[in-house]
């Protein structure tokens, strides 16, 4: 054999590099290999990397500020798998940083990541790839940049991967997307509920959660509640609540059966299939408080709807509702409380809850739980609505003085609601009384002065259900009351000012309470209101028109009417006619004015004072019927002196007295005595002549007859209507204003008045002896007073009577004389 010859290695080319293997322990030095064009150390470098970021929130920051972002973002798109697998982990773990997602939403690389979601990538290319989307979709921005770069199709397509991890991350990243509604309609579009119900099989429980808080999320929506019920969703869920072994995702289901309640076809087909009664028998059975919290928060949704409620009722589901109350857990027994409100709108349930929840809820008023006592007066306040047997449960469970002690509650639903109970019992006088005893009109103060308008309006209709009598409305005023509900007529909230107004109406029923709400402004700001065509209302209307009641001088100046019913007591003044809106000046002002050419004040006063205009007098008044024995013995004198004399001398005499019949005002120097409206002792002796006289006639039409009489010739006598432009009426109450220093005459001062002088004296002389007539005030000086009477063809007639007929007492020119009012317009131009 010849021998072997040994070959020669051959050098290596010149101009290639001779391979250098590296180790490096700096982070900073992997940074700079990426930007390597070889795919091995891109590889490697990227592992390093990927290795390195795992170990903590630090090493992320480290790499950031190495600026090892951006070049790894370029990786992404890498022509070799294996760079563009490791750079895709690399990103799944980085994007869990603030900083870095930030940095990567400024980058734009969101294609880039969605790309890699694509069928044909690794399954751990989709595992990281989900994972940074995941990381990226917990923030606004995130969410909105994936959605825009078709972001939600692959994901779900991803949920049906064999990987659990991908389908884990998918989940999660379409359960933050779709807080977004715009997100859960594309939703819809893509059909993913399927794909989600199949996740509740899965055997991993963080990936059937996130599938049914993402349903949780989407069946807020009528269309996707709707695609549930069709794909069968609703038996995953019964099924989830009956498997013991799954109790801690009965929460979530709950949460998702709630929202499918809400819809009519969902709670028909879940009671057919017998779901509804497991529903029901589950949340009273459970032991956990929050399932039992969330499965009533399901009935009070489902309540919402009519046909609903009658399906709920059916299964006795208010048995379920008041085990609830019996929770030892307050969240529990609030949703409880909150789904009976919800199932008050029917009828039967109403009915049950009257011996059975009504106690139970009273008792949850004692609690110190501020939210648990809003919820129970909001059940209670929905219980006693047009129900007077709930309310008289509430009673008799002794819940008057929970209640009122709610009113003194934090919450303002709390006091809103308990007002509403309150009010609801007061409807019966029986339980009105009650609430009275246990100070009411105190506990309301508080209310009245809240500045949330809810309780405003509840609290003021409270005031105008209990203060309907004389004893409650002095407590109000007492206790304050008045003033915050002055207040409450300038809301501007319509309803405020509409339960304000009603509450002043009742207030206005008793003089006192009626002058102390005058005094404190009422009348000045319902008068406001109502000339305001917006603000205005019927019981601000009928509000100031109780008012006026009380102050029927004003009345009389604004409406130029007094009703047979508006009785003139002493100190009714007639100013004459005032606009709206124009403030008619208190009588003591008036009295203290200079005369001028302004029309006369005519005022009514009976008592006999010897009074002053702006003068301190003792009161020397007897009853108010005017039988004033001093007046009639000097009237009686004055007859018999008069006796024999000429008619000429009468005359003299008569004109003389009318001057000394006008009192000398002294004493302005006492203004710090009470001051006192000027007497009026002829007025006083018109109503003890009257009084005497026509009282004890028994006709009433002979009475007014007689009456006008009287009238007429106390103030100058029958004047024929050719004559009218003669009477010098004005001449003489231009003297009297002149011997009085004021423009204020007592009407007993007056000899010569026409229409509005007469009728004045007639409205104020029938009032003292019960005759019935109205006073009117028409243009030009006329006025005239309406009695009704019956049709002599009417009496003595058995059975029902057609209403009395209207008549027009004539003062001037046939004085007695009635006229029948047919067509008014015209009859009165005809009279007058």
């Amino acid at each position: 054999m010849g021998k072997k010859i040994k070959k020669e290695v051959e050098p290596p080319p010149k101009d290639v590099f001779d391979p250098l293997i590296i180790e490096s322990k700096k982070a900073a030095t992997v940074v700079l290999m990426l930007h390597s064009p070889e795919e091995e150390i891109l590889a490697k470098a990227c592992e390093a990397i990927y290795k390195f970021a795992l170990k903590g929130e630090e090493n992320k920051t480290t790499l950031l500020e190495l600026g090892a972002v951006e070049p790894l973002t370029k990786l992404l798109t890498h022509e070799d798998k294996i760079v563009r697998r490791n750079a895709t982990m690399i990103f799944g773990i980085l994007a869990s940083n603030n900083d870095v997602k930030k940095l990567l939403r400024e980058l734009d690389v969101m294609n880039s990541v969605i790309a890699q979601l694509a069928p044909e990538e690794e399954v751990v290319i989709h595992e990281f790839a989900s994972l940074c989307l995941a990381n990226m979709s917990a923030e606004y921005t995130g969410k909105v940049q994936i959605f825009e770069h078709g972001g939600l199709e692959p994901l779900i397509r991803l949920l049906s991967s064999p990987d659990p991890d991908v389908k884990k991350n998918s989940m999660e990243c379409i359960y933050n997307l779709v807080q977004d509604f715009q997100c859960r309609t594309t939703l819809q579009e893509l059909n993913a509920i399927p794909p989600i119900l199949d996740l509740l099989k899965s055997e991993y429980p963080i990936i059937q959660l996130l599938a049914l808080k993402t349903l949780g999320v989407i069946t807020n929506d009528k269309e996707s509640r709707t695609m549930l019920r069709d794909h069968q969703g609703l038996d995953h869920l019964i099924k989830i609540l009956e498997t013991k072994e799954l109790n801690d995702l009965h929460i979530e289901a709950l949460a998702v059966i709630a929202n499918c309640l809400e819809d009519m076809d969902t709670i028909v087909q879940i009671q057919q299939t017998g779901g509804l009664k497991k529903l029901l028998s589950f949340a009273e059975n459970s032991t956990i408080p929050d399932i039992q919290k969330n499965a009533a928060k399901a009935i009070t949704k489902a309540a919402y709807d009519p046909e609903n409620r009658k399906l709920l009722h059916e299964q006795e589901v208010e048995k379920c509702l008041v085990a609830l109350l019996g929770s030892e857990n307050d969240g529990t027994k609030i949703a409880a409380s909150q789904a009976i409100s919800a199932m008050c709108e029917n009828s039967g349930s109403k009915d049950f809850f009257n011996n059975q929840g009504i106690p139970q809820l009273i008792q949850l008023l004692k609690s110190d739980n501020e939210e648990l006592r809003e919820a129970a007066a909001l059940a209670l306040a929905n219980l006693t609505t047009c129900n007077p047997a709930n309310a008289s449960a509430a009673a008799e469970a002794d819940g008057i003085d929970p209640l009122i002690n709610v009113l003194s509650s934090k919450r303002d639903g709390a006091i809103a609601n308990a007002a509403t109970v309150l009010t609801n019992m007061a409807m019966q006088e029986p339980l009105r009384q009650n609430i009275q005893n246990h100070g009411i009109m105190h506990a309301i103060i508080s209310p009245l002065h809240s500045a949330n308008t809810a309780v405003q309006s509840k609290a003021a209709l409270t005031v105008a259900s209990t203060a309907c009598d004389v004893e409650a409305r002095t407590e109000l005023r007492n206790s304050g009351g008045l003033e915050p509900l002055v207040e409450l007529l300038r809301s501007k909230n319509d309803e405020v000012r509409k339960h304000a107004s009603w509450a002043v109406m009742v207030c206005a029923g008793d003089e006192l309470t009626a002058n102390e709400l005058c005094r404190l402004g009422a009348l000045d700001v319902l008068e406001a209101v109502n000339l305001s065509g917006s603000r205005k209302n019927k019981f601000s209307e009928a509000a100031y028109n109780k008012l006026l009641n009380n102050n029927l001088s004003l009345k009389y100046s604004q409406t130029g009417y007094l009703s047979s019913s508006n009785i003139i007591n002493d100190g009714f003044y007639d100013y004459g006619r005032i606009n709206p809106g124009t403030k008619l000046l208190p009588l003591k002002e008036l009295c203290l004015q200079e005369p001028s050419d302004l029309r006369a004040i005519l005022l009514i006063n009976s008592k006999s004072d010897v009074a002053g205009f702006g003068s301190p007098t003792e009161d020397k008044s007897e009853a108010a019927s005017g039988r004033n024995t001093v007046l009639s013995k000097s009237a009686t004198k004055e007859k018999g002196g008069r006796k024999g004399r000429g008619k000429k001398e009468e005359e003299k005499v008569k004109e003389e007295d009318e001057v000394m019949a006008v009192p000398k005002f002294v004493g302005e120097g006492s203004s710090d005595k009470e001051w006192r409206p000027p007497s009026d002792p002829d007025f006083s002796m018109y109503v003890y002549e009257v009084t005497k006289s026509i009282l004890p006639i028994t006709s009433i039409k002979e009475q007014i007859e007689v009456l006008a009489k009287y009238v007429a010739e106390k103030m100058g006598g029958k004047i024929p209507k050719e004559k009218l432009p003669d009477f010098s009426w004005e001449l003489h109450i231009s003297e009297l204003k002149f011997q009085l220093k004021s423009n204020v005459i007592p009407i007993g001062h007056v000899r010569k008045g026409i229409f509005y002088h007469r009728a004045l004296l007639f409205k104020a002389l029938a009032d003292r002896i019960g005759i019935g007539c109205s006073l009117v005030r028409g243009e030009y000086g006329r006025a005239w007073n309406e009695v009704k009477l019956l049709n002599e063809s009417q009496k003595g007639v058995i059975g029902s009577l057609p209403p009395p007929e209207l008549y027009v007492v004539d003062l001037m020119f046939h004085p007695g004389g009635l006229m029948k009012l047919r067509s008014r317009e015209a009859d009165l131009y005809r009279f007058l």
